[in-house]
């Protein structure tokens, strides 16, 4: 079992993932289908919480206690929530860009490989992540015996090879991205999506599986909402009725689920909170135990279980190299270049896809 789901808690976790997986799916919608929706989440919303991040860390920096213990500063101050929250938010930007055809920059032809750019970004921003806990890990044991090692949130990780292997997996999760310039504007009548249709199935399965693996080995107690409610939620949307939007979906769901994290860390953190079976001695009062709070874990007792880490480590890193072989033979066969064409054509995924485009 990846999850400890169980006991009194057990509702409310189930609760907490389905109002997640919902409400992403929901504001994807409201973002997606018209400027304005998209301006208000993507833009005005970003820039208001920007000056709040700026005035709780000013005011902390000042000695403020109210910032002190503001929710923001205490759990979600290490540099790579910020980094994916920007990075996120400025890849939705740019996408609406690109399907609303604004200045000459949204009708630039070079500009379309910007969705690329921006995933790329994302995928190396985690796969630096996975290798800091990978050597953090190795510190650990070099000093203690053991791979405890305690994050920039007071969260307790694991590092080890797993996380080497998945950081690989990232880095060919990144040459999975084919079709670089084929972007796509929708057709219909307020052209609502930006279309990729070369982003098929398989690169969507090795990202989700890459990405799981990350959420879990990294941000352990977050991963029943990001690596699970958040990535299942664009994919949803885009197996049932945004085809060939899925890159769109997950951009804006990323970017706003960033957004909720980072000003409500205790709702994933505490009052929904699940943890993952790393924790081996299956702590089931979660509201209690606050892995935040805990100064050293070896006085808890807790084992770690890195088993399924490993396992979806290796799964990750097997599927990425399945896919990454797929679309050689594919290139081989075709004979063309996969990043400077589409080499899906004729497959199910990229034909609806295309249907659609403009």
């Amino acid at each position: 079992m990846l999850f400890q789901i169980y006991g009194d808690a057990a509702l409310w976790q189930l609760l907490g993932w389905t109002a997640v997986f919902v409400g992403l799916i929901l504001a994807n919608e409201i973002a997606r289908r018209t400027k304005a929706g998209g301006i208000a989440l993507l833009v005005v919303l970003p820039l208001a919480l920007t000056a709040y991040f700026i005035v709780v860390a000013v005011a902390a920096a000042g000695g403020a206690e109210w910032a002190l213990k503001n929710q923001t500063y205490l759990y979600m101050n290490g540099w790579f929530h910020y980094a994916k929250l920007y990075a996120a938010d400025i890849g939705c930007i740019g996408f609406m860009v690109l399907k609303y055809k604004w200045g000459k920059l949204g009708k630039a032809h070079w500009f379309k490989a910007w969705p690329f750019v921006i995933v790329g970004i994302n995928i190396l921003i985690a796969v630096a992540s996975d290798f800091e806990s990978a050597i953090r890990g190795s510190q650990a044991l070099a000093a203690t015996g053991d791979r405890w090692w305690k994050s920039s949130e007071n969260v307790w990780l694991y590092g080890g090879w797993w996380n080497w292997a998945n950081g690989i997996a990232g880095i060919l999760n990144i040459l999975c991205m084919t079709g670089w310039w084929g972007i796509y504007s929708s057709k219909d009548k307020h052209h609502q999506d930006m279309l990729w249709p070369d982003m098929t199935i398989w690169f969507i399965l090795a990202y989700d599986v890459w990405n799981f693996q990350y959420t879990y080995a990294n941000l352990p107690t977050h991963s029943w909402y990001c690596g699970v409610a958040l990535l299942l939620a664009p994919t949803f949307a885009a197996a049932f009725w945004n085809k060939g939007g899925w890159i769109q979906n997950r951009a804006n769901t990323l970017a706003l689920w960033c957004m909720f994290a980072q000003v409500f860390p205790l709702f994933q953190i505490k009052n929904c909170a699940v943890l993952p079976s790393l924790y081996a001695n299956n702590v089931q009062n979660l509201n209690a135990f606050d892995l935040t709070q805990v100064a050293d874990i070896a006085t808890t007792g807790i084992k770690a279980n890195p088993v399924p880490q490993g396992v979806v480590a290796m799964l990750a890193l097997a599927i990425n190299v399945v896919v990454l072989a797929m679309i050689i033979k594919r290139s081989v066969q075709q004979k063309k270049n996969p990043y400077t064409n589409e080499i899906w054509t004729g497959t199910k995924d990229f034909e609806e896809a295309m249907a659609r485009a403009e």
